[in-house]
């Protein structure tokens, strides 16, 4: 049985900022499906819910070196949904109700939080036979694994894979910080280890020391060894081009499932496709839009920042809504700059457009279910997973061509009635207003070309099962 250990800073249910908690409180469930022995590490947050808190059992405790001082390390474990989770407990570093903070600390909480890692292994007497771990805050473990614990054979025997979930974000400090803080020697902060361009990257230290480096879709895997997606990385994943790989994340079939949605207003599925309609009608009706299957309701559920593609959503706002049988509904929160855009549309567009600036789950499920399009302009996006959930619904995706947008969504051609979605290759807020109008003509003009494209889109497989064997064969090959 192939033992598995994913690190990481976040994981559903228990804290999630983003995809990484998703993709990490998914992905070990179907590896244990699977045969495997996964289980997962992270901190004991003061934000997770207390219900989580209280089923937790306390295991031992132990205290890690952090400069001059000891720091209490307790360790607890967590049996849930047939995945055992270990939780690093310290208030000092732990105990605020945010996940992350300034960088300063968040240098010096992660580093902890690493050392924990390797040192509860034997506490709890686990040794994977590989660490898994994911973005920066984790990116010490494999730099730690060489540093501190070669002398032992339990540790050498350990392989380490270290995933890019978003390559721009990479804990860069001072290279005296890390040094001190991880009690590392110079010897690490050279241009081909940690150092990185006069300071140091943790992200970098993972990506040299792993054993192999996987990202969330093979598009991406392409994009970040250029300049202008490589965050001046491009060079060390070119070097290790032979020992990476992309492979697209999965959704959770459970929590995305229109037959069996609780939050969406009336349940449907591939044979029901009509009901469908059901909820659009009552989508429109909750957002003060004229009820009117007819009209196209375009929604975006998305973090409201340039790297969602929000300035050219601002650019073509007013010709989009030039066609009065189009309807915007957009939820999220980001930059108060596109939050301001947005409510000045809805004020100017008053009952076609709907800016919802707040965090709502119930209601990402029923724009998923009720919109006919799912827009999705990124400047990049590593892999994405509201186009798949989109498409799961039967709600077709207009994308830009980059990382996982472009490898999930087929773009439709009308003269052999194929793909699922629309696309567009340049970053450019005109050619994403011609692919959005020739959604529009599709779905006025020719229902039965649209019906087929919502058909194959539902049909695609983009459960975790196909995922998960591609991690497994990484796993054997290691």
């Amino acid at each position: 049985m192939k033992k598995i250990l994913f690190v990481t800073s976040e994981c559903v249910p228990f804290v999630k900022t983003g995809g990484l908690g998703d993709v990490v409180g998914a992905l070990p469930k179907v590896l244990n499906k699977k045969g495997c022995d996964a289980r997962v590490i992270l901190p004991k947050y003061g934000a997770i819910p207390q219900q989580y808190k209280d089923q937790m059992r306390y295991i031992d405790h132990i205290y890690i070196k952090m400069n001059w001082r000891s720091q209490y390390c307790g360790i607890f474990e967590l049996d849930h949904d047939g995945v055992k989770y270990y939780f690093i407990d310290n208030e000092f570093y732990f105990g605020s109700p945010t996940v992350y903070g300034p960088i300063h600390e968040d240098i010096e909480r992660f580093a902890f939080f690493d050392k924990a890692v390797l040192a509860m292994l034997q506490v709890v007497d686990f040794f994977p036979d590989v660490l898994h771990c994911n973005d920066w805050q984790t990116g010490m473990v494999p730099v730690l694994l060489r540093a501190h614990y070669s002398y032992d054979g339990r540790y050498n025997a350990m392989k380490s894979v270290m995933t890019i979930h978003n390559l721009k974000f990479q804990g860069i400090y001072d290279k005296k910080t890390i040094a001190d803080v991880c009690e590392l020697s110079a010897d690490y902060f050279t241009p081909d280890k940690l150092e990185f361009y006069r300071d140091a990257s943790f992200l970098k230290g993972g990506l040299v020391y792993a054993d192999y480096i996987t990202t969330v879709s093979p598009t991406y895997a392409q994009e970040i060894k250029s300049d202008y997606f490589g965050e001046r990385l491009n060079g060390l994943l070119n070097a290790r081009s032979g020992s990476l790989c992309g492979i697209v994340n999965g959704i959770s079939y459970d929590d995305w499932n229109p037959a069996t949605d609780k939050f969406i207003y009336h349940n449907y599925d591939l044979a029901r496709l009509d009901e469908k309609n059901d909820n659009k009608l009552a989508l429109q009706k909750d957002l003060g839009f004229e009820q009117n299957t007819e009209k196209l309701l375009i929604g975006m559920v998305t973090r409201l920042t340039g790297q969602k593609g929000m300035d050219l959503v601002e650019c073509v706002m007013d010709s989009i809504l030039a066609n009065p049988n189009i309807q915007i509904v957009v939820l999220g929160t980001g930059e108060q700059r596109y939050e301001n855009v947005l409510r000045f549309f809805e004020w100017k567009y008053s009952g076609r457009v709907s800016a919802q600036i707040k965090f709502d789950n119930a209601l990402s499920h029923k724009i998923y279910a009720g919109c006919d399009a799912f827009l999705m302009p990124s400047l990049f996006e590593p892999c994405g997973l509201s186009q798949m959930i989109s498409m799961r619904y039967g709600t077709l995706p207009i994308v830009r061509e980059t990382g996982g947008l472009k490898d999930t969504v087929e773009p439709y051609n009308q003269y052999e009635n194929t793909g699922t979605g629309y696309s567009f290759a340049n970053y450019n807020a005109h050619e994403m207003l011609n692919r959005i109008e020739n959604a529009y003509l599709t779905f006025a003009l020719n229902h039965g070309a649209w019906r087929d494209m919502q058909k194959r889109a539902m049909e695609k497989d983009f459960s975790w099962n196909a995922s998960a064997d591609r991690y497994i064969e990484l796993y054997n090959r290691l």
